[in-house]
């Protein structure tokens, strides 16, 4: 008697759409982001499959965002791209120009912090948490970056740090602030020793990054590749299926960047800031106090890892005098 063997069902839509972010090196923020729009959407159209919808049924969506959910145009046009590669990159359809009412974009300045206000919000915070911020103020890098750094990122001889896959899947170069160096050289130690200890539990790998560990069998498990600032627990990395999942292997992935962010936040109001301060205003401090100590907009933009030379002008309207270096008439009175 022959064995009868069932075709196994295809891989349901959102398991194609997390399959083919990861066939293209996305970051695990933008699957899941895209997971949830295309959810949203679908939900919208009570359930309806996407390949039995069109234009119409985008631009019903991105219009219901704007008009009456009144979502910002960053998050619209992130919804706008989340369906855009459901149906060009998963489902192989190519939509026609899909038109829809578009949130205004606000033009914004930046919160920026002076050099006394920083001094002061550092002294509020102690330990990893000062030492994230002191990072972000003093490099310019964004918390997630902070967060991601690894072992071999520092280059402590040549006083920078190396961001691997910022914004944009770019690489940069941010200065290390020589008044760090003493407690990067700690962390450095601390992370070593805990990554001893994980070893000697039969542990000690850690994500890395496309295609890395297929290249480099053992490589995961090599102190540079280790997270600068790692979590306190080991987890399963949700790329790796479920927890239950005979491939699915604990590492030690990076501390998370709540946990500085709340940390900022309670430093930001035991100091008594009225000004709106997150992790993000350190970057923005940056910026600004550079370009009021005479670094010129394109050494600023290269540091910021901005594509753009106009995204990185928006700091000439904030700085100390004025644009332009434009004294109030009040003040020669």
């Amino acid at each position: 008697m022959s064995e009868r063997h069932e075709t196994p069902p295809p891989p349901k839509l959102l398991d194609r759409l997390r399959a083919k972010t990861r066939l293209l090196h996305y970051s695990i923020r933008t699957e899941e982001a895209y997971a949830a729009w295309s959810t949203k959407f679908i939900l919208f159209h009570h359930k309806r499959h996407p390949k039995d919808m069109g234009a119409p049924e985008v631009e019903a969506f991105l219009t219901y965002l704007a008009a009456d959910r009144k979502l910002a145009a960053s998050t619209q046009n992130q919804a706008l791209s989340a369906i855009l590669f459901l149906y060009q990159k998963v489902l192989q359809i190519d939509l026609p120009k899909v038109e829809f009412l578009r949130a205004k974009r606000p033009e914004r300045l930046p919160v920026v912090m002076s050099v006394a206000e920083v001094r002061v919000l550092l002294d509020g915070m102690a330990g990893t948490h000062r030492l994230l911020a002191e990072l972000m103020y003093g490099s310019g890098m964004r918390v997630l970056e902070c967060c991601r750094l690894r072992v071999k990122d520092l280059d402590f001889g040549r006083h920078q740090v190396v961001v691997r896959d910022g914004k944009g899947e770019k690489d940069r170069v941010v200065p290390l602030p020589r008044r760090l160096e003493a407690k990067l050289r700690d962390r450095v130690a601390d992370a070593q020793a805990l990554h001893s200890r994980d070893l000697a539990a039969g542990h000690g790998r850690v994500w890395l990054p496309y295609a890395y560990a297929a290249k480099w069998p053992g490589a995961d498990r090599e102190f540079a590749w280790q997270y600068l600032f790692p979590s306190s627990k080991l987890r399963t990395d949700p790329r790796d299926g479920s927890p239950a999942a005979a491939d699915a292997v604990p590492r030690r992935h990076h501390l998370h960047e709540n946990t500085i962010q709340k940390e900022v936040t309670k430093a930001v109001r035991a100091c008594g800031f009225r000004k709106r301060v997150s992790c993000h205003t350190f970057r923005h401090s940056f910026a600004t106090h550079l370009l009021e100590a005479g670094s010129d907009i394109r050494t600023v933009q290269e540091l910021l890892g901005h594509a753009d030379v106009s995204t990185t002008m928006i700091y000439t309207h904030v700085l100390q005098r004025g644009l332009g270096g434009v004294v109030s008439p009040l003040d020669r009175l």
